[in-house]
């Protein structure tokens, strides 16, 4: 249990004995106040004016109720009706105790978990994977990392597209390339060439563009050569895409995959599902349901398109495909979806309709997590020099060459071996802190200098203050584990550390609740910037120090230690002993 559960069901078991009815309790959770060592009960002037008393009288109620008895060192009333609780730094000491040896930071597991499913990454097999898939894989991963962390049994789906017209088009080009018994993995050796080569083709060579769509109906008929020829095609593409999320450090797996061309036989029975409700209505030769809940503001209902006038499928249709099989075989209790803003309204519609055909119970949660673009420094989505698509593998190797070349500068004593290691951890970490630190609903703008800065709210400067206080250790020839003194607090700078490293549980449900990752971010941030205002006020190694207070802090130190590396890892950022 958190600090802010504790004292919530503290205020509930007050106002209880107080006989204050429970419907008012929703007034009085309590919220953080500004500063350190406070947690402030608002909201008694909206339950006094429920109740028809005055908001003071009620506060005072409440807090000659209020059993904190080793927990506060002091409760007031403030303003009109606030209750300000002021913790006790003994009992502040203990809570930090017990976390020394407690690889959960305090989050106990949930006792209900739920089953939740996670749709991110989802790159186009017919293509390389670009900065535009940045954002969903990062923010995803970090998400089912701290679901997992809390106890939830999460299931990865990486819905690859990996069917469609334009597969019919890359067949011919493979088929093309590979009469003379050459290895598709050569012929496919640069993704992007390949899919751009073949739309050349298929733009300016009639007999190809035929034979392109006749490997269509191929396809979807399940003809046998036409079948393994798009095997080959679709395992060496996830090959490169797994490249991608090993140098990332995200978590997708081969057997996270689970693409358009999954769903293909269930798109006719979600047609026909559709049309015996009466929800799916022919339209200029097309199905179409009608959403009315979705209307404009001229009151035109939302169209849906279902199956095209050639009988096709389309994104909409696979999708619901996919809920069904979320809900029905996975047994989804929550879904999450990491697919830009500019999905939300096909996401919206997909919703709407899949609960309007009873495809989803009432009691799946079925979430778009939207998020903003990934800017240039003109404010213009990300492209390279001549206006391309950035290859994210370019990205993340430009981002490890300069993270070498300022690491040499600033550490030059590094073996080439912990050069190495710290350059791949520094440069991925930046890439990845600088757009998970940001609100995941706005844009923002890329700038390697900024991502790069030991200085600030960056994964390099949370990294270099994990391994300064690994140094701290090894000057002191302590290994942690082998802390067994008790932990003290008596300065202002101990207890604004230790009440933040208290909060770890408190922040992680709110990033899981609300899947905003920048939460933890910030959090972390104030972590390292707390300890070095701990260091620097504090002294741990001073000769003039006690033993017990040495311990002590090195106890602190510690904690901090573990909840930047577990917080970074969560995001899924690596930490390094040294830098």
């Amino acid at each position: 249990m958190n600090i802010r559960e504790l004292l919530n069901q503290k205020v509930q078991q007050a106002m209880q004995a107080a006989g204050i009815p429970a419907d008012y309790s929703a007034h009085l959770a309590p919220s953080k106040k500004a500063g350190f060592g406070d947690y402030q009960a608002n909201g008694a002037m909206a339950a006094a004016k429920a109740m028809k008393t005055n908001p003071r009288e009620l506060a005072q109620t409440i807090l000659d109720n209020l059993d904190l008895d080793g927990i506060a060192e002091k409760t007031e009333i403030a303003g009109p009706g606030f209750i300000n609780i002021h913790l006790a730094d003994n009992w502040l000491a203990q809570q930090t105790a017990t976390l020394l040896n407690d690889p959960q930071l305090g989050q106990e597991k949930v006792a209900a978990p739920q089953t939740v499913v996670v749709d991110y990454s989802s790159p186009n097999l017919a293509k390389e994977m670009h900065v535009g898939h940045l954002r969903s894989s990062i923010i995803g991963d970090a998400l089912v990392r701290a679901l997992e962390f809390q106890g939830h049994r999460v299931i990865r789906q990486n819905h690859v597209g990996d069917w469609g017209t334009q597969f019919g088009m890359l067949i011919a080009e493979l088929e093309d390339q590979i009469e003379d018994g050459e290895a598709a993995e050569f012929a496919l050796k640069d993704l992007e060439g390949f899919y751009q080569q073949s739309k050349k083709h298929f733009d300016e060579d009639e007999d190809f563009a035929k034979r392109a769509r006749d490997y269509v109906v191929k396809l979807q008929s399940g003809d046998e050569r036409v079948l393994g020829l798009w095997e080959k095609f679709k395992r060496v593409s996830l090959h490169h895409s797994e490249e991608i999320y090993e140098q990332l450090n995200v978590t997708l797996k081969e057997e996270d995959v689970r693409g358009e061309s999954a769903y293909n036989d269930d798109l006719p029975k979600v047609v026909a599902a559709l049309k015996k409700q009466g929800l799916a209505v022919e339209d200029q030769g097309a199905q179409v349901v009608f959403l009315e809940e979705l209307a404009d503001k001229e009151g035109n209902p939302s169209p849906v398109i279902i199956q095209k006038q050639g009988g096709g499928y389309l994104y909409a249709t696979s999708d619901l495909a996919a809920l069904r099989y979320r809900t029905q075989s996975l047994q989804a209790d929550r879904i999450l979806y990491f697919i830009d803003a500019r999905q939300s309204l096909h996401m919206n519609q997909v919703f709407t309709l899949a609960r309007k055909a009873k495809f989803v119970p009432d009691n799946v949660s079925l979430e778009h997590h939207a998020f903003g673009t990934m800017m240039g420094p003109d404010g213009k989505p990300f492209k390279t020099r001549t206006g391309g698509t950035v290859k994210l593998a370019s990205l993340l190797d430009e981002a490890v060459e300069r993270a070498a070349a300022l690491i040499a500068a600033k550490d030059p004593g590094l073996s080439e071996e912990e050069k190495v290691e710290v350059a791949q951890k520094v440069g991925i970490g930046a890439v990845k802190y600088a757009d998970l630190s940001k609100t995941r609903t706005n844009d923002y703008i890329f700038n390697w200098d900024a991502m790069l800065s030991f200085e600030g709210n960056t994964a390099p400067y949370l990294q270099y203050a994990y391994t300064r206080i690994q140094s701290i250790f090894r000057k002191a020839g302590v290994k942690p584990t082998d802390l067994a003194a008790d932990i003290n607090i008596g300065t202002e700078a101990e207890k604004a550390l230790a009440l933040k490293l208290l909060q770890f549980p408190e922040v992680l449900d709110q990033v899981t609740r609300e899947a905003y990752p920048h939460v933890l971010c910030t959090y972390l941030y104030d972590v390292a910037s707390l300890f070095m205002k701990f260091y620097e006020a504090c002294p741990i190694l001073k000769k003039d120090v006690d033993t017990a207070t040495r311990n002590s802090r090195l106890g602190i130190a510690h904690v901090a230690a573990q909840t930047l590396k577990t917080g970074l890892d969560l995001l899924g950022i690596e930490t390094m002993e040294k830098m």
